[in-house]
């Protein structure tokens, strides 16, 4: 017992290697890679493995064992899972710079009903997330294109295909830099948290314990900062 634990403590020390790998939703890989930088430069003999996945798959992922824990919003509701809470994850109706709703403030759902939405496909937690504000008001938005990502969704809306419901996070740039803006819609923002989830009955070796444990505790400071939204 005295060797595994100083097999461990080398493990934990980086003085050894091991690996990690994490699942984190697409939406998520605006941050995920700072936080993992971080971790490195603190543990650089540990390898790390980064899947993304939308919502649906990265949860499918956590029904295996491959993954040792994931970035995601909402824990699965299939899986008896550990979660450590992350940090706040807002979500906020774009327009592109210039979109005639731009000077107003206090709108509703109901004045986007003609608005065309650009959105993530189904599965996705962003998708999820948006279909549910709507159908609370009793109000169906008009769907323009799907798309995986949330890069083709940002530059779609910049070239004027039209607005989105999306993470601040995945925005973050471009609202600094002013090619989006935020629209001032009543019940917005939606706030979410974002957890690091493992499997509950998946035993974690001392590296990724150590970086569970690292995204509990500090992977809120690698969250972009939001300018509309006053910080993190």
């Amino acid at each position: 017992a005295i060797m595994d634990c100083q097999g461990a403590l080398d493990l934990l020390a980086g003085r050894t290697g091991g690996s990690v790998h994490l699942g984190a939703v697409s939406t998520a890989k605006y941050f995920v890679p700072h936080a993992i930088a971080a971790f490195s430069k603190r543990y650089p003999k540990i390898e790390i493995k980064l899947t993304i996945g939308n919502r649906e798959e990265i949860r499918e992922a956590m029904h295996g064992y491959d993954l040792d824990f994931a970035v995601m919003g909402r824990p699965p509701a299939d899986v008896t899972v550990d979660v450590r809470q992350l940090g706040r994850n807002p979500h906020i109706i774009v327009a592109r710079k210039g979109h005639w709703l731009e000077k107003d403030s206090g709108l509703n759902l109901t004045d986007l009903v003609h608005e065309t939405f650009l959105t993530r496909e189904p599965g996705s937690g962003t998708r999820t997330l948006m279909e549910g504000m709507f159908q609370r008001s009793d109000l169906e938005p008009i769907i323009g294109m799907e798309m995986s990502s949330n890069e083709t969704i940002k530059q779609a809306v910049i070239a004027g295909l039209g607005i989105a419901f999306i993470s601040a996070h995945t925005v973050a740039h471009e609202l600094t830099e002013g090619r989006l803006i935020v629209l001032d819609v009543a019940g917005l923002p939606i706030v979410r948290q974002w957890y690091v989830i493992r499997r509950s009955d998946k035993v974690l070796l001392p590296p990724a314990q150590a970086m569970f444990d690292f995204l509990g505790s500090e992977g809120s400071n690698y969250l972009p900062d939001v300018p509309e939204l006053g910080g993190r």
